[in-house]
């Protein structure tokens, strides 16, 4: 198993999320899990910018030109996404997981994956070691009951992160890589 040594750097990964346009572009490829048009990527995310659907055509010719001229070059020269200018089309590539590490959380909350992990450990062991310890309440449930929920609670959250990452999951697998771990080296 061999780890990836072409991650992007921290400043260039801040550099490229500096750009709201950007960060939408990326969420808008993310979302839609395959290759999409420019077109189509203008119309998306010039209506998130609007609120409207269909965005104004306007607003849409103006995200359209500063994602060729700006935008979708930058991606491209990064390695971030594929980005075909004859056929227009545009798909997330290999450091695409690299700036969405940067972003990543959980629904709307605002919690990171780690962040929702570390929480549910810190309060499975103390659960358990309160039922162990002998703690009022909680002592009354078996351990390996609550054991039990811990476990699924974890597998449950495991599951939504998967469906959640589905698209880039299931690129990666089919690019050959080694799971959802990104651990596959690429040169």
């Amino acid at each position: 198993m061999k780890l990836r040594s072409d991650i992007l750097p921290a400043e260039q990964v801040y550099a490229i999320l500096a750009n709201e346009r950007r960060r939408r572009a990326l969420k808008q490829l993310g979302s839609v899990g395959g290759v999409v048009t420019v077109h189509e990527l203008s119309a998306l995310i010039a209506g998130r910018e609007t609120g409207e659907s269909p965005p104004p055509k306007r607003c849409r010719e103006s995200v359209y030109t500063s994602l060729v001229q700006t935008h979708l070059p930058k991606l491209e020269e990064l390695g971030v996404i594929e980005y075909d200018r004859e056929s227009q089309t545009v798909e997330v590539s290999r450091h695409a997981r690299d700036v969405a590490l940067y972003t990543e959380v959980v629904a709307s909350a605002g919690v990171t994956w780690s962040e929702l992990y570390r929480a549910l450990g810190v309060v499975s062991l103390s659960v358990l070691l309160a039922a162990l310890l002998g703690v009022p309440l909680v002592s009354a449930v078996d351990p390996i009951l609550l054991t039990s929920i811990a476990l699924a609670l974890f597998a449950a959250a495991s599951a939504y992160q998967l469906w959640v990452n589905r698209f880039s999951v299931l690129r990666q697998l089919r690019a050959g890589g080694s799971g959802a771990l990104g651990l596959r080296r690429r040169d």
